[in-house]
C-alpha cells in the first residue's frame, strides 16, 4: 500500500483500485480499517477508489499522541493525503463514523472540496441520534428470524457495556438489511479490523460540537449526496433525511432493505445510484 507522512509525521496507508477520477473514502467503525469498505460493491469500476487506513487502523501507524484520534483532528489526515495526492479539490465519501470525520473536512476544508458523499452517516456530528423507539421499530423489522432473540439479547448488553466478540457477532445481523453468507462474512472479519484504541480516541472530549457542525453545512456550496440504507437501526432514514436537510440542494438517496452496509445487501443498487451522482454534469 503507498504511505504519506501526515501533518505530524505520523505514517499514513492507502490503498488505490478502479479508474476513472479519484474519490477518498473514509471508513467509519470507528476505529476499523478500509478493507471493509472492499470496492463499494463495484464502484471501483467508475471512479479510482483512494481508501485510507486512518491512523492506527489497517497499515497506518499509531499516532504518538492519542489525541490525535478525535474525530474532528482525524480531518487534519484527509488534508495531509490531499496534498499528497497533489490535487487541489477532492471528492470525498464517508461511511458511518467516516462520514463524520468527511463533515469535519467539510467544515475546516470546504475549499478543497469538489463533492461530498455521506454514506449511511454516523449523526452525533449534527447532534443526532436513534431512539429507543427507532431500535424498538428495527428490531421489530427482523421479528421471526431464527437468530433474533438472540441477536437482540446480544446487542442488549453490547449496549450495557459488554462489547465482547461474542456480543459482537451475535448482534451483527441485526446490522444488515440480510443475514446471507456475504454478510456474515464481512462481520466475521470485523474483529481483525478493529483497532479499541482509534474507536476510543474517535468520540474523546471535545470530538463534536453540533452547532458548528449544522453551521457549517448550511454553509456548503458543493454538490452532496446523503445517502440511508431503509432499514439502518445505526442511521435510521428519518434521521439521516435531517441531515440533508440542512444542507442547501443536498441529495436524498434511500435503499429499501439495505442496513449499515449497503454495498453487502445490493451492490448493484449501491452502484447505480454514486455512479448518478459521480458523474453528474459539471458546470
Amino acid at each position: 500500500m503507498p504511505r504519506f507522512p501526515s501533518y505530524d509525521g505520523t505514517g499514513l496507508a492507502y490503498r488505490v483500485v478502479g479508474s476513472g477520477e479519484p474519490l477518498v473514502c473514509l471508513p467509519g467503525g470507528a476505529g476499523r480499517a478500509v478493507s471493509y469498505l472492499g470496492e463499494l460493491g463495484g464502484l471501483s469500476a467508475h471512479r479510482t477508489l483512494v481508501l485510507l487506513d486512518n491512523r492506527g487502523t489497517g497499515s497506518s501507524d499509531a499516532p504518538a499522541d492519542p489525541s490525535t484520534y478525535r474525530r474532528d483532528r482525524l480531518a487534519l489526515d484527509v488534508e495531509a493525503l490531499r496534498q499528497h495526492l497533489g490535487l487541489e479539490r477532492v471528492d470525498v465519501l464517508g461511511h458511518s463514523a467516516g462520514a463524520g470525520i468527511a463533515m469535519a473536512y467539510a467544515e475546516h476544508f470546504p475549499h478543497h472540496l469538489s463533492s461530498l458523499v455521506l454514506l449511511t452517516p454516523a449523526l452525533r456530528a449534527v447532534g443526532l441520534s436513534p431512539t429507543e423507539a427507532d431500535w424498538a421499530d428495527h428490531l421489530a423489522v427482523h421479528e421471526g428470524q431464527p437468530w433474533h432473540a438472540d441477536a437482540v439479547r446480544a446487542l442488549r448488553a453490547w449496549s450495557a457495556g459488554d462489547d465482547s466478540l461474542t456480543n459482537r457477532l451475535t448482534a451483527a445481523p441485526l446490522f444488515y438489511g440480510s443475514w446471507t453468507p456475504e454478510a456474515q462474512a464481512h462481520a466475521a472479519a470485523e474483529d481483525a479490523e478493529r483497532s479499541p484504541q482509534a474507536q476510543r480516541g474517535y468520540s474523546a472530549e471535545g470530538a463534536f460540537s453540533p452547532g458548528h457542525t449544522r453551521r457549517a453545512l448550511t454553509d456548503l456550496s458543493i454538490p452532496v449526496l446523503v445517502y440511508a440504507g431503509g432499514v439502518d437501526p445505526v442511521s435510521p432514514p428519518h434521521l439521516v433525511r435531517q441531515l440533508a436537510e440542512l444542507i442547501p440542494d443536498a441529495r436524498y438517496a434511500e435503499q429499501p432493505g439495505a442496513g449499515h452496509f449497503p454495498w453487502i445487501d445490493d451492490p448493484d443498487f449501491l452502484v447505480k445510484h454514486l455512479a448518478d451522482f459521480l458523474t453528474r454534469p459539471t458546470s
